[in-house]
């Protein structure tokens, strides 16, 4: 693996337009980009896909980056290939969405909300939009379900008293190392002490309840869920610098 001063040293240079600078950055964060890719495998797009859209994402963290963010160019460079590769599975990807079924969708909405001002905000069934629209129930049920959005795993809870994502809170296997959230999580988490460090290990790589955790610190719950909400900000404020 390069060090830090060479890796910025070819950074520079690819900046200035060697290729042969990026072809070397690019081989030796193979593993890191391999990794990445590996969390989009079966849904749809073949490996080699990905792996180009990783290089491209990769690509354009090395254009972009700037040695006075602070920062490590691998921790920068992770989201900038995570999005490239989001981005293409969002807008050209495996989730698209026809002229038809977007035109039928509008027409469903403007009904539904017209029903809705006519009938004291009640919902229309299905069968009551077909038969309004002379289509099938089935071509209904399409063009709703065609609109859906997705939910995305950095959504937040919907829930005051945490500031936790829906990712937060799903549970760890043993995989979670050889993950790429780990790759970033770990300088930050190597600078959180001792007490802070053991309670987010026991709650997301052991999987501990909040009761559990409070138990093996001595403290109560709601110290536990307080001290967790502020680590966990800190923690994504460390990565986003």
């Amino acid at each position: 693996m390069l060090g830090i001063e060479e890796t910025l040293m070819l950074i520079k240079k690819a900046q200035s337009g060697s290729e042969s600078a990026k072809t070397i950055l690019l081989e030796n964060n193979y593993p890191l980009i391999k990794s990445i890719v590996k969390r989009f495998l079966n849904k749809g797009i073949e490996y080699d896909d990905l792996y180009q859209l990783g290089c491209v994402g990769f690509l354009k963290a090395i254009n972009n980056f700037n040695e006075q963010f602070n920062v490590k160019f691998s921790t920068y460079c992770v989201p900038m290939v995570i999005g490239e590769i989001k981005r293409f599975m969002r807008d050209d990807g495996i989730v698209k969405v026809s002229r038809t079924l977007k035109t039928l969708n509008f027409h469903i909405n403007k009904f539904v909300n017209n029903y809705k001002n006519e009938n004291n905000g009640e919902s229309p069934n299905v069968e009551t939009i077909a038969k309004e629209l002379k289509m099938d129930t089935q071509e209904i049920v399409l063009a709703i379900e065609s609109s859906r959005q997705l939910i995305s795993l950095n959504d937040n809870i919907d829930d005051e008293s945490s500031s936790c994502s829906i990712g937060d809170k799903v549970p760890c296997e043993e995989s979670i190392y050889e993950d790429v959230d780990f790759i970033m999580l770990k300088s930050a988490l190597n600078n959180l002490d001792e007490r802070d460090k053991k309670l987010i290990i026991l709650r997301y790589f052991r999987n501990k309840t909040q009761s559990e955790v409070a138990q093996a610190l001595g403290v109560s719950q709601v110290q536990v869920s307080r001290l967790e909400n502020k680590i966990l900000s800190n923690l994504r404020s460390q990565i986003a610098e």
